[in-house]
């Protein structure tokens, strides 16, 4: 389930954006403030942003230039009842990946947000569509599914982008710096706890449900990926 920020500070507008984004099957979070949603985005790791531009706190301008200097790849569509074209390029020179003029449909909205949704999966994460295959472990890159022991995971898209990155390369030590480049595009990392957090995530769901310890902590350095029985690992074992 795709996790989506909308940046709004309309009331009305904010709440009808998220009743329809729900009713697709989107996650989603409403800020009405752009400093404070820029807080919320580093706290919630988005998969999409809508952004509104003219905002309290922050503009959008603002918003996507602070936010594109630690996310260079998830999608950002502005949301604006400008029309004039050099508004526009401004939004997409500030880091934008797409816009839409108010006063819009929800359908084109819908559209809008899938398609940039799935150009980010395209672009992120299928490098390889051959399945993988670990213990009781089955993923579909091509598909976006995973299952455990033949039934399914519900991962967000960037926590399913990070699973791959470290299924593809078994055995291997994937370094935090290199997993931030892989999934988020970061030039630097700012923060492990971006990292963890996603980590501590992708376990709960694949292993959980699972006979086996998939991710273990490499301490000081990153993350390796190998499918360990439970029974034959040490207690709780969460390296």
């Amino acid at each position: 389930m795709a996790r989506i920020l909308v940046v709004e500070d309309d009331p009305i507008i904010g709440r009808t954006v998220e009743y329809a984004l729900r009713r697709a099957g989107f996650d989603a979070i409403v800020c009405q403030d752009g400093a404070e949603a820029l807080d919320v985005a580093r706290e919630e790791f988005p998969d999409l942003i809508l952004l509104d531009i003219m905002l309290p706190g922050m503009d959008g301008y603002s918003f996507a230039e602070h936010f594109r200097r630690l996310d260079k790849e998830t999608s950002i569509i502005m949301v604006t009842a400008l029309d004039q074209e050099r508004d526009k390029v401004r939004g997409l020179d500030a880091g934008a990946d797409d816009y839409i003029t108010k006063p819009f449909s929800m359908e084109e909205l819908l559209a809008r947000v899938r398609a940039n949704l799935r150009r980010a999966r395209e672009r992120e994460v299928l490098s390889s569509n051959e399945p993988i295959t670990a213990g009781d472990l089955f993923i579909e890159p091509s598909e976006l599914r995973v299952s455990v022991a033949g039934q399914p995971a519900r991962l967000r898209l960037k926590e399913f982008q990070l699973l791959v990155a470290l299924a593809s390369n078994q055995g291997s030590l994937q370094t935090r710096q290199k997993l931030a480049q892989q999934v988020w595009g970061y030039e630097f990392l700012p923060s492990s706890r971006t990292i963890d957090v996603h980590i501590r995530r992708v376990r709960q769901a694949i292993e959980e449900p699972s006979e086996y310890h998939y991710v273990h902590t490499v301490h000081g350095m990153g993350y390796r990926f190998e499918p360990v029985l439970k029974s034959e690992s040490q207690d709780g074992e969460d390296e």
